[in-house]
């Protein structure tokens, strides 16, 4: 039984998202933000005490772009994998990196020094220094992006990577990092009925 611990809109959201997609049955927990200060337990699930925790049977997943791949390659075949033997192959694993390591994590040190941190400790100018450093990488992301989707011309769990980079963009203050294009790409994705699903079904577990 797959089972993901949750918080909502947080990069967790990439995995239930995904879970969506591949018409998983799963056991959802949506859990109160931070977890690791608000749920009792959270470092038995996590030692980090952060989210996404998804368990697979004995197998523990905490990384919010692996839990896409995971279960595409686990649970297909799909087409939401680009497989080794595809021309866009490299393309998929750069994407899917890119949403985590290269666009959201400015975000979350922006979040840091801007929203979370007690009002004696933010740093207005390091959380604009970092906003703008994702803005840079959103623009760089944007002249590698395809026509529609991010790798082998159709929608993949590259493209819930980076689709969930700018939804935290557009829900946190950063909306002026994000160009037309990069806005109708997101529109885009949030048409498809697993994300509507995906959004749902957090709402109700909550």
């Amino acid at each position: 039984m797959l089972t993901l611990y949750h918080c909502h809109n947080a990069r967790s959201f990439r995995a239930l998202w995904a879970l969506e997609e591949m018409d998983l049955p799963y056991e959802l927990h949506v859990l109160p933000f931070p977890p690791r200060k608000r749920h009792e337990g959270m470092h038995d699930l996590n030692p980090l005490g952060t989210i996404p925790v998804l368990f697979d049977g004995d197998a523990r997943l905490t990384e919010s772009v692996a839990i896409p791949h995971y279960l595409a390659t686990k649970y297909g075949p799909t087409d939401l994998a680009v497989g080794p033997h595809e021309p866009d192959y490299a393309a998929y694993l750069n994407f899917l990196v890119m949403g985590e390591a290269t666009l959201t994590f400015p975000q979350t040190i922006h979040l840091r020094y801007q929203v979370f941190a007690r009002p004696e400790d933010r740093r207005p100018e390091i959380a604009r220094d970092y906003a703008e450093w994702f803005g840079s990488r959103l623009r760089n992301a944007e002249t590698l992006l395809g026509a529609n989707y991010a790798a082998a011309n159709r929608f993949t769990m590259a493209d819930i990577s980076v689709g969930y980079a700018i939804m935290l963009a557009l829900s946190v203050g950063l909306e002026e990092f994000v160009s037309d294009l990069m806005r109708a790409y997101f529109a885009r994705l949030k048409q498809r009925p697993a994300f509507q699903r995906a959004i749902a079904a957090q709402g109700s577990a909550a």
